[in-house]
């Protein structure tokens, strides 16, 4: 019973950050985006305070990996609310097979982005922990030219010169791993991609994982971003409430405005 409190509280907690505007976000819940219509599998799509109906506005992925109405956790609904304090339109979503649904969502957005208010050649991905294996799965996948960005924190990364850390990790959570058949080199070389490190994180095997992936990434001279918060746990943003972790998320939202502006065509 200890351990289900645990759980439900640590799902519960909000990012130990806020923007003004973060009250006045708008938000268009339960969109079905499957093909017949299903009342389980939807999308939230948040948007930013004072948009007129004609906006059309770059858009935030949030990418699930587990299984489950992720959109409901308190960091992915307070994620999204900051991302659309920032000016972007940022979509949650719930999902059964988080692989092929993911795939699904894309699709969605892409096909009616013009009915979401969204801008469909402008999008980029966030992920965290355990979600990040299929974020990097959609990145690695058919080439998306709309996908400009992708930011991934405390991520369970690839695993490299093998390694099998995110392999037993999946097995161990529960976690989506479709990356597991993927090499590096499948990875688009144009795409930025911000990294967070936690570099106290207590799960065995992920900074390891994490480092190999930024040392390649370098090596490979690929357009990475990196922010090590020295003194974090695992799931910071949530956890540790401090002024390191203020500027981590600072600087995640500044990344993503700046990956999907207009005035970046990459």
């Amino acid at each position: 019973m200890a351990e289900e409190a645990a759980a439900s509280d640590l799902l519960a907690r909000r990012v130990h950050y806020d923007l003004p505007g973060m009250d006045a976000v708008s938000v268009r819940r339960d969109v079905a985006y499957t093909t017949p219509p299903d009342a389980e599998w939807t999308l939230d799509v948040y948007y930013p305070p004072n948009r007129t109906a004609s906006d059309t506005t770059p858009a935030v992925i949030f990418v699930s990996g587990f299984p489950g109405a992720v959109k409901r956790i308190g960091s992915f609904v307070s994620w999204a609310e900051l991302m659309a304090a920032s000016g972007l339109v940022a979509i949650t979503c719930a999902t059964r097979e988080p692989m092929a649904d993911m795939e699904a969502v894309l699709a969605y957005v892409r096909e009616h982005g013009a009915t979401l208010g969204i801008e469909g050649n402008r999008m980029g991905l966030w992920a965290c922990s355990g979600h990040v294996p299929n974020a990097l799965s959609l990145l690695a996948g058919p080439k998306r030219s709309y996908l400009k960005c992708a930011a991934l924190c405390y991520g369970a990364m690839l695993d490299l010169d093998g390694s099998t850390v995110v392999a037993d990790a999946a097995r161990k959570y529960g976690f989506a791993n479709p990356v597991s058949s993927r090499t590096f080199e499948a990875l688009p070389r144009e795409t930025p991609l911000f990294l967070a490190r936690a570099g106290r994180d207590e799960f065995p095997g992920l900074n390891t994982a994490l480092d190999a992936f930024l040392a390649r990434a370098v090596r490979d001279n690929r357009p990475v971003t990196f922010v090590n918060h020295a003194t974090a746990p695992h799931a910071f943003d949530v956890a540790d409430d401090s002024p390191a972790t203020h500027d981590v998320i600072r600087q995640v939202l500044a990344f993503m405005k700046s990956h999907l502006s207009d005035a970046d065509d990459r």
